[in-house]
């Protein structure tokens, strides 16, 4: 007598790999990414395979985001250490071997050449994470300093490379855990008072500080013309002041609804530098005004929502900490791409997430969205 063995249909198979997942969060990630794919065809559809390349990435992103969601966080709290300290060691080779180009050495050649702090984005919140875990409902004073220890090797590091960008992401997920682990208000208050007083000091005493042959000490040169051009960029508008006032042109000309698609003048005449990749928000809000800007908005504050909402309600302590961490990272992507395109911050070169070109920082996006939708399924099925 024969036996006849039933073949398992593809879903069959593959619903244990995606039973857990966090629809919402998902959802959040299709709508920014057809948004992206709408405003890369626009902005780059003349800057040869830009769009093809931009929807390559976003695939390897999504292949990324499916095989790390499978990983449970007690397996990622395992990588913290390892995946630290291979990125401090990376980060020391780029201080003794890097590659430098257009005046920044970041890049280090290891048989491929990579950006190492890239890694950081990932690897300290994770670490920071593990660190305050191990520490849980016995948490001193020392240990904060051991936290922000911890926090200040790769931000140092990477601060003299110079990027000041990628540290002031890593900086942000590093505080987040910190700050969601318990530091006292005591604590936060001081920093955030002196610096308030700090910026107003600045825009108060702007035509004295920004004068020619001031030095100040704590940032290099290019930083420092870099914020004096945030606060008067007509001081060189076909400079230093040229990005600025051309985004904050195409924000201001795109008017409540928008140019039209694919019908932006500031876009298509080449006025805006980088728009496809730092610049990207401005060549959107001009070809779909403020309408699309507040969809925009909308998709990220969807996204950011949905991440806190994930991090609530994680099982640990080490996932709520990671969760809070990379969902900081989007915002801090976000607003600080925004805020330099329009003028209210300085420009950092931060992309804005799956909007601008990139493939490492679509690399690194990916992977955060994995380790939050691995949180999230680790609550899931605990649950079922």
């Amino acid at each position: 007598m024969a036996i006849v063995f039933e073949k398992p249909s593809l879903w069959r198979r593959l619903w244990p790999l995606l039973r857990g997942f966090d629809l919402w969060l998902l959802l959040a990630v299709l709508i920014l990414a057809g948004l992206g794919l709408t405003a890369m065809y626009s902005s780059g559809f003349d800057h040869g395979t830009r769009f093809a390349d931009h929807g390559r990435n976003m695939l390897i992103a999504l292949g990324i985001l499916f095989v790390v969601a499978q990983v449970p966080p007690q397996r990622l709290m395992s990588l913290a250490v390892p995946l630290y300290v291979l990125g401090v060691v990376l980060l020391l080779g780029v201080e003794f071997f890097g590659i430098t180009r257009k005046g920044a050495t970041r890049w280090l050649n290891v048989g491929i050449v990579i950006q190492p702090s890239e890694l950081l984005k990932i690897a300290t919140p994770l670490m920071l994470a593990w660190w305050f875990h191990r520490r849980e409902g016995q948490t001193r004073p020392i240990d904060f300093i051991g936290a922000f220890a911890l926090l200040a090797v790769p931000v140092a590091l990477i601060m003299r490379q110079p990027d000041l960008g990628t540290a002031l992401l890593v900086m942000a997920a590093g505080l987040a855990v910190i700050f969601f682990a318990g530091l006292p208000w005591k604590l936060v208050l001081p920093p955030v008072v002196i610096a308030a007083v700090g910026i107003v000091s600045i825009i108060a005493f702007e035509p004295q500080l920004c004068a020619d042959g001031v030095d100040w000490h704590v940032l290099h040169e290019y930083q420092r013309q870099r914020v004096c051009t945030l606060l008067d960029p007509t001081r060189d508008p076909l400079g230093r002041g040229f990005h600025i006032l051309q985004g904050m042109i195409a924000i201001g000309s795109g008017g409540w609804w928008g140019k039209g698609f694919m019908q932006g003048t500031q876009t298509h005449l080449e006025f805006i530098p980088e728009r496809t990749t730092d610049f990207i928000f401005a060549a959107f809000s001009e070809e779909f005004g403020l309408a699309g800007n507040l969809a925009l908005i909308a998709g990220f504050t969807f996204l950011i929502f949905r991440g806190l909402m994930i991090a609530a309600e994680a099982p640990t302590l080490f996932a709520r900490l990671l969760a809070a961490a990379l969902t900081t990272i989007f915002f801090t992507y976000a607003f600080v791409n925004m805020g330099m395109v329009s003028g209210i911050l300085p420009v950092v070169g931060v992309p804005l997430p799956f909007i601008s070109y990139g493939g490492t920082a679509m690399v690194t996006l990916g992977l955060a969205l994995g380790m939050l939708m691995s949180v999230a399924k680790s609550r899931r099925m605990m649950q079922s």
